[in-house]
This record gives structure tokens, sequence and C-alpha cells, in this order.
């Protein structure tokens, strides 16, 4: 085939344009806040939410069972519904995620870059990832499916498919940025976002509270549902081979001894060596779906984060009604509502609403024009591949 312009200048162009694009909405939107980093939210003389405060926060009607001894230093039992918390230890403490943050990740990414299109790895892609990173399997001059990356990102937690699709929406500076963004429109304000895939960076925190706001958000878009509720699946290779991937949330696929929890959605694990075990956790039994986050068990070994998890669903579930929320992962100033069922579906669903208010006008136009020039990027890109085959 012959044409008249180089395609890498032209995908370097949309790209460039796609980055500046993308990296205008996060600053136009801490712009209209006046600052990047909010505090807690309720100014002079508010009474601070009972998840402010340290330690277990629970309010148990008589009778009601007893929240579970649970080692982690952080963690949050929430309705997926409703976004009522159940209860909560140290909601908001500072802590590093590890690869839950890949949530964030997933609900910044995936609206721009569905499963269905085809991308051709260059070297690009895949530099600056940080040594000791857990990988899929990504292979340079490789063409994947953006759905075989997304099941690298939720099954294998790979970092190597992370810097791809970060690299196909404007690099990991402006992703970064956007998940910044994202986190705050969503109400999470203890999440600083450094390397988007989860990575331990100097001043990257999350907190037991944003993670399950984040596990809920993405359980209400059927795609995100899909890929953490996936046990495995085969992950192409070289040269047309393929190999199996299995999820490493055991909670999930019951791999290792640990007892795959009944009901079990999804949906990310995390370890690295200073954030410990992470866990962000989700069940459905009788119609009711509950999101727990675990943030680094000090107690009991590498298994602990599931048992805890286990642990702190089953209250959950026992608890039905017999217990006052302690707060809710809706953003600050709207009402409780009751979401759609919090299960995987094949079926496309509009963008949840909690993505919330206050984003300006100029946001949302810059990024429609960043998802079209994404898009157009990607198109051409399958274009060309269909062009070499043919």
């Amino acid at each position: 085939m012959t044409i008249g312009f180089s395609f890498r200048a032209v995908r370097s162009t949309c790209l460039l344009c796609l980055a500046g694009l993308l990296t205008l909405v996060p600053a136009t939107a801490a712009a209209r806040t006046g600052r990047p980093d909010p505090g807690p939210p309720g100014g002079a003389g508010a009474q601070p939410s009972p998840l402010y405060r340290s330690g277990t926060q629970v309010r148990p009607h008589p009778g009601a069972p007893r929240v579970p001894d649970v080692s982690a230093l952080s963690w949050v039992v929430a309705d997926a519904g409703t976004g009522d918390v159940l209860a909560a230890n140290d909601a908001h403490r500072a802590l590093p995620p590890a690869s839950t943050l890949k949530t964030l990740f997933a609900l910044t990414v995936l609206p721009a870059l569905p499963g269905g299109l085809h991308h051709e790895v260059g070297p690009e892609d895949l530099s600056g990832i940080g040594p000791g990173s857990s990988l899929v399997g990504v292979v340079e001059g490789e063409t994947y499916r953006l759905s075989d990356l997304w099941n690298g990102v939720f099954l294998s937690s790979g970092n190597d498919a992370v810097h791809v699709l970060a690299s196909l929406t404007g690099g990991w500076s402006a992703t970064a940025a956007r998940m910044q963004a994202k986190a705050r429109a969503l109400g999470a304000r203890d999440t600083h976002v450094r390397s988007p895939d989860g990575y331990d960076a100097p001043g990257q925190v999350s907190s037991a509270y944003d993670l399950a706001v984040f596990g809920r958000a993405g359980l209400r878009r059927p795609d995100f549902a899909r890929y953490c509720a996936t046990v495995d699946a085969m992950f192409p290779g070289r040269d047309g081979s393929s190999f199996g991937i299995v999820n490493t949330n055991r909670l999930l696929t019951g791999a290792d001894g640990v007892e795959p929890y009944p009901g079990l959605i999804g949906v990310k694990n995390g370890y690295t060596s200073n954030a410990g075990n992470t866990l962000v956790a989700a069940a459905r039994r009788a119609g009711r779906t509950l999101v727990v986050t675990v943030m680094n068990p000090q107690r009991g070994g590498g298994h602990a984060v599931y048992e805890e998890a286990r642990s702190l669903l089953d209250w959950g579930f026992e608890a039905d009604g017999e217990v006052d929320p302690v707060g809710s992962l809706l953003p600050e100033g709207t009402g409780p509502r009751q979401g759609p069922p919090a299960v995987p579906a094949a079926a496309p669903a509009a963008q949840p609403a909690e993505d919330g208010p206050g984003w300006p006008e100029t946001g949302a136009i810059l990024g429609a024009a960043a998802l079209g020039a994404g898009v157009t990027a990607l198109a051409l890109r399958l274009k060309l591949v269909r062009d070499k085959v043919t």
C-alpha cells in the first residue's frame, strides 16, 4: 500500500494532540476548585464524618452481629447499590495502594479504549516499566486486541499492559493527571496518583474509602465488571501463539489453598513490599452487592488479605438491616440512591451519574475532542495493520 504521508508522523501528531487535550481537562477541573488536593469536606464548625475518625466506626442495632477482628491497617465495608458505608476502620488513612490503583486507571481509560480495537506495540509503549513489575508478557512488534491488554491488566496485573494503554491516551504523565481528576470527580480526596500502574512511587497514596469508591464505580460499568470477574483467559504470544493467564485474585479463583468466596464478582488485588497486600473485593448475594477494601493486614501471612475480606463480607451480609450507615461512598452533596445491579453485563451502559457534577463545560468539550483524537489514531493504526495483512 502507498500513502502520501508517514503513519508514524500522523500517530505522533494525534497522540501529541490527545496528550495536550487530556492534560487540559484535569487542569481546568483543578483551576475550578482552586486547589488540586482538597481536604476533608466541611468547613469550620461542620460536623466531621465518622469516617474521618480513627478506629473502627459502626452503628449497630441491639443484637447486631459483632464486627470481626481484622488486622488490616485500614478497611471498609459498603453497600455497592446504595453507597452506604456499613462499617470502617481508619477509612481515610493514606496508604500505598499497590495494584488496586489499577481500578482507577481502568475507570479513567476504559471509556476511550474499547476492547475491539487493535494496536501494534512499539518500543516507546513499553518504556519506563519499573524493575520487579508484574508483567503479562506484552511483546514489542506484536499486534494486540485491546481486550487482550485489558485482560492483562485485570487478570495478571500487568504493568506492561498498563504502559501500552496509557501510551494510547496521551502518555504516562497525562494519564496520571486524568486519573487524579477522575478521583476528585468521584469524591475520592485521599488519592494522589504518581504511577498509574500502582507501582510504588514517592507520594503515591490512596485509602480504603477511595478504593471502595473506585470499586463501586467500576462495577457500574459492564466492561469493567466483566474484566474484573474473569477467572482465566488466553493471551497472545509470539507469532500467532497464545498462552493461558489466570486471575491473581485468589478469593475469585480459589488458588493456592484459598477457598473461593461464593458470589464473588471481583474486583482487584495488589501487593508491593511497601504497600503490603491490598484488596478490593465485591460479592453478590440475594440481590445485594457488597464492596470491601482491605489494606495491609498486619498478621496472618500473604493470604490474610483474602481471609479478612471474607470475614468482612460475611459480616456485611449478616448485618443487613442490623446497622445504620456511618457514611457514604457518594460524592458530598448527592443524595442516596439505589444503583443498578453491580454484576457483569453484556449490554452497554450510560456513564454513571456519580462521575458527577463539577466538570466545567470546557472540560466536557475537550474530553470529547480527546476521545475523537484517540479513536482516529487507533482507527488509522487498525487500517494500516489490515492493509499490511492483505
